[in-house]
């Protein structure tokens, strides 16, 4: 496929990406206190009745009761705390934060006050999220503590990946080895040791993730990913399988696959593909240039141009897809139709200069020459010459018996030929003998 499967490879690597959907778990809802233990005669009737009330999800009552606790008590943690709880609930994130630092600011050692200050921090995009979060991974969670632990290193890990990648890591594993049974701290280490192209490490974390969660699609999806980066087509193909076993109707998915299988040169099986995400979303203009670049690759030339005529038919003014389906035109020796379409594609977009080597080659057949000099000297603008231009030019010139330029032009071939093209070498020399004046 030569170029055209470089250009299919870059478009297959760059179009899939896990989610980070682990770092939104990890950071966007706050915790509560499982028991104060500091409840005792003196605690204020406002602050049981506002913890009442956050039970039952009523953060407008909760937050009232609260503001008057701390107005009468300011050195109050857990009021603080939960006025902090409630000012989120509420989405008012400052008035959150500003809670959470008079809660830390009163008893700096309560792993619940730490974490979520550290997460509000990271949530709103505010610096010193880390110094809150680290604190965290150090005191004791009221309940769960290897929850609670594990938690406080995940979210200081997605905190601090672009910045410090090797503690980001090392932060991840701590989180695994303390929830051995969940998937997101493998899942975004493998993220992460992709991004920094620790390829067989990520590979290991994206495997650790599957061997607790068979079926996380989020799992496949980055271990997917990776395989395409690698340029692991094989791999890639049995991991999208498995993707479309799980979601059937993900046409994204599906145009993985088929341009994967495309690359492998399973031509047949990714047209089967690419026609189910047909019809799951028939408009879907990616699914339909694949399935035409299929078709011509698999010399299905009337599929391909029934394909196309109905896509200019939608998009009239998209020069390239006139030139798609002029290329497909003169793969069928149609040739005044391919010449046609992509004399439109060319007043379309008169800059693309691939066209006018297309242009020139439909000229050609047509015995249009006069058209296929200027297709090509058009070309020569935007690209460098190729030997096919110097052959075609020659034999444009030597058609309208310009014998001069077509000897020129049989010459700069000969000299860049290098035996690639024998036959029109072989040519080439024997029109030099017909036409150069004798010595």
């Amino acid at each position: 496929m030569g170029a055209n499967k470089s250009a299919w490879v870059a478009l297959l690597v760059l179009g899939f990406y896990i989610s980070a959907t682990a770092f939104a778990q990890s950071t966007g809802q706050t915790v509560r206190h499982h028991k104060v233990a500091e409840q005792n005669s003196s605690f204020p009737p406002e602050l049981t009745q506002a913890e009442s009330a956050i039970e039952k999800h009523d953060y407008a009552s909760a937050e009232l009761l609260l503001k008057k606790v701390v107005a009468s008590d300011p050195s109050n943690f857990q009021a603080w705390f939960d006025l902090g709880f409630v000012c989120n609930g509420l989405g008012n994130s400052e008035e959150s934060i500003a809670a959470y630092r008079k809660s830390v600011a009163a008893k700096p050692d309560v792993f619940e006050s730490n974490l979520n200050l550290g997460l509000m921090l990271a949530k709103t995009g505010q610096p010193n999220a880390e110094q809150f979060l680290r604190a965290a991974t150090t005191l004791k969670p009221t309940a769960n503590v290897d929850e609670g632990h594990a938690r406080a290193w995940l979210s200081l890990a997605h905190v601090v990946e672009n910045t410090k990648p090797e503690d980001a890591i090392e932060a991840y594993k701590r989180a695994a080895a303390l929830e051995p049974k969940d998937p997101a701290p493998h899942l975004s280490a493998g993220q992460l040791l992709e991004k920094e192209n620790h390829f067989a490490d990520a590979e290991q974390e994206y495997k650790q993730a599957l061997a607790i969660a068979p079926d996380s699609v989020d799992a496949l999806t980055g271990m997917a990913n990776l395989y395409l980066r690698e340029q692991r087509f094989v791999d890639g193909e049995q991991v999208l399988n498995k993707l479309i076993a799980l979601h059937p109707e993900d046409v994204g998915v599906r145009l993985q696959l088929g341009r994967t299988l495309l690359i492998l040169e399973k031509y047949d099986d990714a047209i089967a593909d690419l026609l189910v995400a047909q019809k799951l979303d028939p408009g879907n203009s990616l699914v339909q240039h694949d399935l035409g670049y299929l078709y011509v690759q698999s010399k299905k030339y009337d599929q391909a141009e029934a394909l196309y005529r109905s896509m200019v038919t939608a998009h009239p003014d998209d020069a390239q897809l006139h030139q798609y389906l002029g290329v497909t035109l003169l793969k069928q020796r149609k040739f005044p139709e391919a010449q046609q379409e992509l004399l439109t594609a060319v007043k379309l977009k008169p800059d693309l200069g691939e066209l006018y080597g297309d242009l020139a080659t439909a000229a050609m057949e047509n015995k249009n020459y006069e058209l296929a000099i200027k297709a090509a000297d058009a070309r020569a603008k935007f690209l460098p010459d190729i030997p096919v231009s110097y052959f075609l030019r020659a034999s444009a010139y030597d058609h309208l018996r310009n014998y001069k330029m077509a000897a020129q032009n049989y010459h700069r071939f000969l000299e860049v030929a290098n035996g690639e093209y024998p036959d029109q070498e072989w040519q080439a020399r024997h029109r030099l003998i017909a036409i150069e004046p004798k010595k």
